[in-house]
């Protein structure tokens, strides 16, 4: 699930390739004559369903040794050269089904059949004979999830995991501040039976067309899937769930359940990883309610990567390129933390504190010993204007004293369509495309900071306190903030989104009854760390969810999966900046 400058997310694979292999083609890579190969072997749960699995142990072992799974719906043969990788350095490794994808047995259910499943497999896989009892977990995404509900059902031997790109249900996907998105038929089509859909899922050009024909038909977003042609089941279960509840609580690990893990853990997200918000969760979790000996061996990483990167970085992405020190070597990564965990190795070299992020355009990595010890300084800016910042050229500002002007504000009409046709030319993963905003010049409102006058480094997490008057019953609100470097090019760096009604609580629906500014809380920022130059400013960008990308919400205060465009109301949005309203952006400061 990768982050977009849309406020969408979504599931990003490794390419998928057949390759000839003719006679006059290189001979094959080391591994290959390394490893043993076994495929369809069938693992029994508790229920009496067999999962399928392809098995990939060291050629040459000859003692039993501590064995890696991952649990995936995407097919085993994704993660083909994951097993090829890990069992040619010594450690047995499985690609296994889950219940009701590819060769396994029984009925897939996203996500919540996991637990008890994952449990079953690390018992199983102990017992046999190349295995010495010791088992973890490798795998990114759903994979990553897979560890963390494994987890919480304490197979005596699950010895270490590491999440990576982990969702946290309910806070990132299937939705993100109680906000749906289009991205979810995608998703459960590419999941949808027993055989890869690979090539259906990352046709974007496809997407993109389903995208437009549902968000111009002003048809209720819970019809999405008919008239994609592949009604579904779990689609209309989880929005029959638009708020954080009991629902979505069962499919996490409880308060008691983080309290009592007492494994070595290794989180890995990246900057751009559209599952960052689950993956921070989790840790933040257990960071909470864990015991003191369990929290000092989780550690953090937090890299430039996007959501495929936390696996695989890449240089290059959404516009952006990084310096060498971004290409960790994370496959290293995992077999010196399964050596240091499970075969008493050596602590990881790279893991120098428990916490480590790399600071853009810095090139370096730098170390905390804590999540809140990354940033030094939460930096007050206050927003103010002349009672118009709808330009990008002529915005709002940003500054140290607190606004004394006149409200800005924008109108928010659901019947306007107009963002499709930008949308349709706009890659939604790049993080410096500008078209976007001055394609909705005075339907946003822009804030901008002076130039800074140093190099400044910011890394943690954004807030945004804003005073907010609607005159409907609900609406729903889109805020980013960029850095803008003296060459006017645009880096998204961190974005959040919230709902009107849940302005107060994500498990409370309170729809807006008053006319007066309210204040509006935006504490859902991503984790960002990059080093902003002299003479760059930082731009704020508040406005409306309106985009193909996601759910929309035509501001009547129903149930916003079965509003249609007869519900459309436009919505009068004003933002206060006065002494009495003191809407200020909190920047995250990084240590000296």
């Amino acid at each position: 699930m990768k982050l977009k400058s849309t406020l969408v997310f979504t599931v990003m694979l490794g390419a998928l390739a057949t390759t000839i292999v003719r006679a006059d083609q290189p001979a094959p890579p080391p591994d290959a004559e390394q490893v043993k190969f076994q495929w369809g072997v069938k693992i029994p749960l508790r229920d009496g369903v067999k999962l399928s699995a392809t098995v990939y142990t060291p050629r040459q072992q000859k003692e039993p040794a501590p064995c890696v799974f991952t649990l995936t719906p995407y097919i085993s043969q994704s993660y083909h050269d994951r097993g090829m990788y890990f069992a040619a350095r010594g450690y047995p490794f499985l690609t296994v089904d889950v219940r009701g994808r590819g060769n396994s047995e029984g009925e897939f259910r996203p996500l919540i059949q996991e637990a008890r499943d994952g449990h079953d497999v690390v018992e199983w896989l102990a017992q046999q004979p190349y295995c010495n009892g010791k088992v973890t977990m490798w795998g990114g995404s759903y994979a990553g999830y897979d560890q963390w509900v494994t987890a919480k059902e304490f197979p005596p031997h699950l010895a270490t995991i590491v999440p990576v790109a982990s969702p946290y249900a309910g806070t990132d996907f299937p939705m993100r501040a109680n906000i749906a998105a289009p991205y979810l038929m995608q998703w459960l089509t590419f999941t949808t039976g027993n055989a890869s859909q690979a090539t259906i899922f990352a046709d974007t050009a496809f997407w993109g067309a389903v995208n437009r024909q549902w968000f111009t038909s002003g048809k209720p977003f819970k019809e999405l899937d008919t008239m994609l042609g592949n009604p579904s089941a779990t689609f209309q279960e989880w929005l029959a769930h638009p708020q954080l509840d009991d629902y979505w609580d069962s499919y996490n690990p409880t308060a008691e359940q983080y309290s009592k893990l007492s494994l070595p853990i290794l989180t890995i997200t990246g900057s751009y990883d559209g599952d960052q918000p689950g993956a921070i969760e989790h840790y933040r979790q257990h960071m909470k309610h864990g015991n003191a000996d369990a929290k000092a061996r989780h550690y953090l990483v937090i890299g430039p990567w996007d959501h495929a990167g936390t696996r695989t970085p890449q240089a290059q992405f959404g516009g952006l390129t990084f310096g060498k020190e971004s290409l960790v070597d994370l496959p290293k990564l995992h077999l010196d933390w399964y050596a240091w965990t499970m075969q008493g190795g050596q602590k990881p070299e790279f893991l120098q504190k428990r916490v480590a992020y790399y600071v853009m355009d810095a090139d370096t990595w730098r170390y905390a010993d804590t999540l809140e010890g990354v940033t030094a300084e939460s930096r007050s800016y206050f927003l103010d204007s002349n009672g118009s910042a709808n330009d990008v050229l002529a915005s709002g500002s940003l500054a140290a004293s607190q606004g004394k002007g006149k409200p800005d504000q924008y109108v928010y009409d659901p019947r306007d369509l107009s963002i499709a046709e930008v949308e349709r030319s706009v890659d939604p993963s790049s993080l410096t495309d500008q078209r976007s905003i001055y394609a909705q010049q005075g339907k946003v409102l822009v804030y901008h900071t002076a130039p800074f006058e140093r190099d400044t480094e910011v890394s943690g997490f954004f807030k945004l306190s804003a005073w907010l008057a609607i005159d409907q019953p609900d609406t729903d609100f889109a805020v980013s903030v960029y850095e803008i470097r003296p060459d006017a090019s645009s880096i998204l760096l961190t974005n959040d989104q919230q709902r009107a009604r849940y302005r107060e609580s994500e498990r409370e629906a309170r729809l807006v009854t008053t006319r007066e500014p309210l204040k509006y809380d935006f504490d859902g920022f991503t984790f960002t760390s990059r080093m902003v130059r002299k003479g760059s400013r930082l731009r704020l960008v508040i406005g409306p969810v309106n985009s193909t990308f996601s759910q929309k919400n035509y501001n009547s205060g129903g149930d916003v999966s079965s509003e249609t465009m007869r519900d459309a109301r436009a919505v009068t949005v004003k933002l206060y900046h006065d002494r009495a309203h003191p809407s200020t952006l909190f920047v995250p400061i990084g240590q000296p």
